[in-house]
């Protein structure tokens, strides 16, 4: 099955769910198996991609977290100019 966005935006968001998931699991099978070394190297790679994909959203249409909001200019708190996916941000 195949999903259709009906935006950039909205594909991306669903890009970063997918990857949390998949970090979020990782951390779980982790929790059981501290001493694999190659799931903590897929652990790594998925949170660099995370982190990515965090970043490029934040760019194109605000942040999500507070980690991605940008206060490099110090003249307003974007952070709370934006909705928020929830909020109708997606839309």
């Amino acid at each position: 099955m195949t999903k259709t966005f009906h935006s950039e935006q909205e594909k991306l968001l669903h890009q970063i769910n997918l990857i949390s998931f998949v970090v979020v699991e990782m951390t779980l099978y982790l929790d059981t198996h501290p001493n694999d070394y190659e799931a903590i190297e897929y652990l790594k790679h998925y949170v660099r991609m995370k982190d990515r994909a965090m970043h490029d959203y934040a760019a194109k249409f605000g942040p999500l977290t507070i980690s991605t909001a940008d206060v490099s200019d110090g003249k307003e708190w974007k952070w709370a100019l934006t909705p928020m996916p929830w909020e109708g941000g997606c839309n």
